[in-house]
């Protein structure tokens, strides 16, 4: 396929699917940290009247058990290692042990200092894909035992009633993440927006300040988007190399594409990016050792592109028709998940493998910031 012809779009697991510790190249989850946080100077002002609170937790018993480390603890490769089966990079599994720890962690937290993290979501509109990610981010919180808060604003709402909604989060002491669900109406600027969400909050990383962080050696971001980070993290949980590998980054979305390929370089993997101007694209993904593919195309990326032995990650999710199933679709990924198993050392599905990572991720870094802001560790 020509570059020329293929079509290159943002692909996120947050806004298409789902979207996030501090990212440290040497342990795989970090829910101890020492980091503080900014404490930026504000006026106080009420939360809006719209707001709806949400809050439930699980019973221990309930939830599976891991390890947890500190940031400077070194992780142990032993016991908390997946096996891959069957090429299979289970999202949807290692998702599940991580919620099993946040959930430790948030119990731990309010029997010590009666804290208990709290997440804000803001949702514009009446989208119906974007209301069933909300719903299952308010119930991943419930589950871990996260407070979950929400405002619901209708299609039509100004930019100045978003910008108070977060502003009021901001300044709320139970808000530790605050997440504005995408895409937004057309007539709001979303930049803007995003960039209202104090960066001691900003759970999803796309704060200008946590980017230039991310990019920057020696420096470390509040918080890494969440889909680049479950990617690197699901790496981890099954003890797949990355230091010194080829790593080829299919996609360049300030989403998902540009930050992945940071994380990349800060485990010493040699970073390329294919996007809609690169020549031969074929070519230069078939020398990688690690592939992402988040390019929002379905199976664009097909066996033949893959190296013998490879691991390939794949962000996509694209509905394409299927009249056996009830819904008239099927959901796939950037990659043709049949021709790229046969050749790849392990893959991950779609569904099932990177969206399950990228909300436990989210809420990770909301059990992170809590944290931080209220020093505990």
């Amino acid at each position: 396929m020509a570059a020329a012809s293929m079509v290159f779009t943002d692909c996120s697991s947050t806004t298409a699917a789902a979207r996030l510790l501090p990212f440290t190249r040497t342990t795989p989850l970090l829910l101890r940290t020492t980091q503080y946080a900014v404490v930026f100077p504000r006026r106080l002002i009420h939360p809006p009247r719209t707001l709806s609170i949400h809050s439930s937790s699980s019973s221990p018993s309930q939830l599976s058990t891991a390890s947890i480390v500190s940031q400077n603890e070194k992780h142990e490769k032993s016991d908390t290692k997946l096996e891959i089966v069957n090429k299979r990079l289970d999202g949807k599994k290692v998702a599940e042990k991580i919620r099993g720890e946040i959930a430790e962690e948030v119990l731990r937290m309010k029997d010590a200092i009666g804290v208990v993290p709290g997440l804000a979501v803001i949702l514009v509109g009446d989208r119906e894909e974007s209301a069933t990610y909300v719903s299952k981010k308010k119930e991943a919180c419930e589950v871990v035992g996260i407070t979950s808060f929400e405002v619901h604003l209708p299609e039509d709402a100004t930019e100045q009633e978003v910008l108070d909604s977060i502003s009021g989060f901001n300044e709320d002491p139970s808000v530790h993440g605050i997440l504005v669900q995408l895409p937004l109406p057309r007539h709001m600027d979303e930049q803007n927006i995003l960039n209202a969400v104090s960066i001691e909050k900003d759970v999803d990383g796309f704060h200008p300040l946590n980017i230039g962080c991310l990019a920057m050696r020696g420096r470390e971001p509040f918080f890494v988007p969440c889909t680049p980070k479950g990617c690197i993290e699901l790496l981890h949980r099954y003890d797949i190399p990355i230091k010194g590998k080829r790593a080829v980054v299919i996609g360049r979305s300030n989403i998902v594409g540009m930050p992945v390929a940071l994380l990349l370089q800060r485990e010493d993997a040699t970073v390329s990016i294919v996007h809609s101007r690169t020549k031969n694209p074929e070519e230069l993904t078939k020398q990688a050792d690690i592939v992402i593919a988040a390019v929002g195309q379905a199976n664009m990326v097909r066996g033949s592109w893959i190296k013998p032995g490879a691991v390939v990650i794949d962000v996509g999710i694209n509905p394409v028709e299927d009249k056996t199933k009830r819904s008239g679709f099927r959901l796939v990924g950037d990659v043709c998940y049949k021709e790229a198993k046969e050749i790849a050392s392990a893959i991950t599905p779609v569904p099932g493998g990177v969206g399950p990572m990228t909300i436990a991720m989210l809420l990770t870094n909301t059990l992170i910031s809590a944290k931080r802001i209220h020093n505990f560790q």
